[in-house]
């Protein structure tokens, strides 16, 4: 794993790339590669690139270059497939130097262009520069595990990075709010297409290429999933079965490393059934690692421990205070380059510097919701639409609004309301209410009490659903389930997995995702709806694969996620952050947001009604907007690691036989 970056100016352009700017952009990535760091220069393009050695450890220096030097790569990910795909480049004259994936990938390229990324099994963003064509070819993999922005001047020139900040420390960008992205930030916890928080920055899509020659850009889709259900209708035992060979058959292509590997164990179905597998590959007990809170409803340990034992593990917890966590966001917004979506991925970063202690990879169970149909909120939007639709037909329409305003007249904090106001009973069946603004943080509705006027004018954007609209409909099934899931799989789950990128790499660890390898993806896409949602039983075959390997609790449980108890903290002991990030003349006064629902906000959820996930919104942005916008002190990577090395001091670490 690794952090990789460049820059491509245009020929006349009068000016070369700077060493001193590549070598800055390259070390501002040296948390994702502390092994070892390189560039290459050919005078109008640079490439960067820092490394964290897993493979070929001896002999996978970067940029590499093909024989003759005409081909030169900077490369982050792994390719589990190299070794097979060798044999034939060999036969037809290649030569390798090494052992590691990236030369193979360099072969493929001289082979086949920019469609070299078909033949590639696994997590990749890379940077090829050719010579001869005086092109540069950028790829990112089929579900995005690894991460690639870019930059594109007006006079054409391109600079890229695993990482926004080194696209910053460039001067290739100002750190600037692209407001048409709020919307759709406001909505969805972060921004769902190519375009992010900052102006001028775009993201390279999963499963696309972009080529750059001489300042033009020319982007391609690669790869695609369908969902479009074969003729041929196998068995539920056939399904299972095959589905059980490519699961294992992913693992085990995930265990490819020269150094120490372990797992990520949460005591849920996903990486209980990694461990599970794992168990029957390796010789020496898996190391695991778990991480929890102390407050009883957000502490999963119990299963974790109950799957460790099961399989004999080196298990190993962490337990993370609250203090812990508020001091850690404001460096972890740093890492993350963007507000952090999810309250999660500050417990993911605690783990990960525990599991850095004993491993330099670690598996994790990710993707596995989006593929399976794992969250309740598919199963209630399937629920909803189709009883909603009846009712609407049916009941008259005075009598629906009798109805819904029974319901909102309830108690604000009352379980009932919350649950009933969500329903058909007081949403209309459309797909925008039911399921978008029912699972949003600001719904449209909110977000027009959000956003100042004069935010909302800057915003020529404002539609916070269109990216996951327009995927539903370009969608080859005709079934809703599957497109919920073909949605999400491309802007929901991309978050995910930039989360589990970057804390871990903010660790200086790699994670791995069996879930998410393409054969598998595609499997699971032509899969009948009944084998991932049957009734109320989510991740049917899953379950059904893992039965009697996995103890019944872990087959059983009730989905928890990961559970972070910001919303009491925020209320009690931490409401000293809303007053700092949310409340504060500083937030107020930048023009975004209209101040008096702000407060409002704020005062509902300390009266008891939940706004949790709205208020740790509004908390990261103005984080973000302090770090990025505004300027202030950053503390490097490696000066952020330092001052956390007092935190691991209260890490508790067990073993369990």
């Amino acid at each position: 794993m690794c952090g990789i970056c460049g820059i491509a100016i245009p020929e006349g352009f009068n000016k070369d790339v700077d060493a001193a700017t590549l070598v800055r952009m390259r070390d501002s990535l040296t948390h994702r590669g502390p092994d070892d760091g390189g560039v290459y220069i050919d005078r109008v393009v640079g490439l960067g690139h820092r490394r964290l050695s897993i493979v070929d450890l001896a002999g996978g220096h970067q940029p590499m270059s093909n024989e003759d030097g005409s081909v030169w790569i900077t490369y982050n990910g792994e390719v589990y497939n190299h070794r097979d795909l060798r044999p034939s480049l060999e036969e037809r004259g290649h030569v390798y130097q090494t052992n590691c994936d990236t030369e193979t990938i360099i072969h493929l390229y001289e082979e086949h262009g920019p469609r070299a990324v078909d033949q590639l099994r696994g997590m990749f963003a890379f940077a090829i520069w050719d010579q001869t064509r005086r092109r540069l070819v950028l790829a990112r993999d089929r579900l995005g595990i690894k991460p690639l922005y870019y930059t594109l001047s007006d006079d054409g020139v391109i600079c890229f990075a695993s990482e926004i900040k080194a696209l910053i420390e460039a001067r290739a960008v100002r750190a600037e709010l692209n407001y048409d992205a709020l919307a759709d930030y406001a909505a969805n916890r972060s921004t769902s297409g190519e375009e992010t928080l900052f102006r001028g920055v775009k993201r390279l899509l999963p499963g696309h290429t972009l080529v750059w020659t001489d300042g033009r850009i020319e982007i391609e889709r690669y790869w695609d999933v369908s969902f479009a259900k074969p003729s041929e209708r196998l068995t539920d035992d056939q399904y299972v079965d095959e589905f059980s060979e490519l699961f294992r058959e992913s693992v085990k292509l995930r265990l490819m490393a020269d150094v120490p590997l372990g797992m990520f164990l949460s005591g849920g179905i996903d990486s209980s059934a990694i461990v599970a597998v794992m168990s029957e590959m390796v010789a020496e007990p898996i190391k695991t690692f778990s991480v929890a809170f102390e407050e009883r409803e957000a502490n999963e340990l119990n299963y974790a421990r109950m799957v460790a034992r099961a399989f004999g593990t080196d298990h190993h917890e962490v337990i993370v205070s609250p203090q812990q966590f508020f001091d850690a966001l404001p460096s972890l917004v740093y890492q993350e380059d963007e507000p952090i979506a999810h309250s999660s991925s500050i417990p993911l970063y605690f783990v990960s510097k525990l599991a850095s202690e004993h491993v330099k990879v670690v598996l994790t169970g990710e993707g596995a919701d989006e593929l399976l149909a794992g969250y309740g909120k598919y199963r209630k939007t399937v629920f909803n639409l189709a009883l909603g639709r009846r009712y609407h037909d049916v009941v008259p329409a005075s009598m629906r609004r009798a109805v819904e305003r029974a319901i909102l007249k309830l108690n604000g904090s009352s379980r009932i309301r919350r649950k009933l106001s969500r329903t058909f009973l007081c949403l209309s069946p459309e797909i925008e209410d039911i399921y978008f603004d029912n699972f949003s943080v600001f719904s449209r509705a909110m977000q027009q009490r959000l956003f100042t006027a004069e935010a909302r004018d800057r915003m020529t954007e404002r539609d916070p659903y269109r990216a996951p609209l327009s995927l539903i409909e370009e969608s080859d099934s005709e079934d809703l389930l599957d497109q919920l899931l073909a949605a999400d799989l491309k802007t929901y789950l991309h978050e995910l997995l930039m989360k589990q990128d970057q804390m871990s790499m903010a660790a200086s660890i790699e994670s791995r995702v069996p879930f998410l390898d393409h054969k598998l993806v595609e499997f699971a896409a032509h899969l009948p709806i009944n084998m991932k949602l049957r009734g109320l039983t989510t991740k049917y075959i899953l379950r059904k694969s893992m039965a009697g390997r996995l103890p019944k609790e872990i087959l059983t449980r009730r989905k928890m996620g990961f559970p972070v108890p910001v919303g009491s903290w925020l209320r009690g002991q931490f409401s000293h952050v809303v007053d700092e990030y949310v409340l504060n003349s500083r937030a107020l006064e930048r023009g975004i947001f209209n101040a008096g629902f702000v407060r409002e906000l704020v005062a509902r959820h300390r009266a008891g009604e939940n706004h949790s996930e709205r208020l740790w919104a509004l908390i990261n942005f103005e984080i973000w907007q302090r770090r990025f916008l505004d300027g202030e002190a950053l503390l490097r990577s490696n000066e952020f690691i330092r001052c956390a090395r007092t935190e691991t001091d209260k890490f508790v670490t067990t073993s369990v036989a």
